[in-house]
């Protein structure tokens, strides 16, 4: 697999950040385009709902700035791309296309652990004037706090075996994600969506969805055309647009 730079795309390589994704909001009004921007320490890290995102040595921590031009509800369908993206870089480096999996909305699990996980932040309200694409890899070390019910953490050295720098992702990553991204732009959110739904982790099983106010348990039947888990559960057919899945 090719890991030529993708053309238009820039690279800023930082030796310590307090988060990838607070200096993407710093710099996203200065920039002309797409740019990576890979901290190999962060201080300050975050997941989602403003969790705290773990981030010993070695592992990878960066944030992609993107300058979308669709609707918000579009723009969010990038995380879709972004993980299969993390999956084919995983097969790239480790040649164990069964060992990984995605979990919706934004996880990519490993032997069943989590290995990696995507953060989505936008500015600019209803129309999106910048996006910023945050993903952390547990590549060197998985972090050993873990909230009751979450998927255990692993990494991709005590799973594989194989060891790679932030740098040598990125390079692959990259130019990964760059195909994803003409993609979605030309043909829409439709292939992606299946090729999501073919590594899809627990398709078909019986999964519980916690939102912030209810926890909804059901077979995992789909994700629907605008990125929602869809369950089947005893209440009926339920489209979910955002929740934390636990297995």
């Amino acid at each position: 697999m090719s890991t030529d730079w993708p053309q238009g795309y820039r690279r800023r390589v930082l030796a310590t950040v307090d988060s990838t994704m607070a200096e993407a909001a710093r710099l996203a009004p200065t920039l002309s385009g797409p740019e990576w921007i890979l901290g190999l320490e962060q201080t300050a890290g975050r997941g989602r709902r403003g969790r705290a995102w773990t981030d010993p040595k070695g592992n990878f921590a960066a944030t992609l700035v993107l300058h979308p031009s669709e609707p918000p509800e579009v723009v969010a369908l990038r995380s879709f791309g972004a993980s299969l993206a993390l999956f084919d870089a995983f097969v790239a480096v480790s040649g164990r296309p069964r060992a990984f999996a995605l979990k919706w909305p934004n996880d990519v699990l490993l032997n069943g652990g989590k290995v990696a996980g995507i953060l989505l932040e936008s500015l600019g309200g209803t129309q999106v004037t910048h996006l910023a694409i945050g993903i952390g890899v547990n590549l060197m070390q998985a972090p050993g706090q873990v909230e009751p019910g979450a998927v255990t953490p692993v990494s991709l050295l005590s799973e594989t075996g194989v060891q790679v720098t932030p740098e040598e992702f990125l390079d692959i990553l990259a130019p990964i994600y760059a195909g994803y991204e003409t993609q979605f732009i030309t043909y829409g959110f439709t292939p992606i969506r299946e090729k999501w739904l073919s590594r899809a982790a627990r398709l078909g099983q019986v999964i519980t969805a916690r939102t912030v106010n209810d926890e909804i348990t059901g077979t995992f039947e789909t994700v629907d055309d605008r990125g929602n888990l869809v369950l089947s559960t005893a209440k009926g057919r339920m489209a979910i647009p955002a929740a934390d899945v636990f297995f």
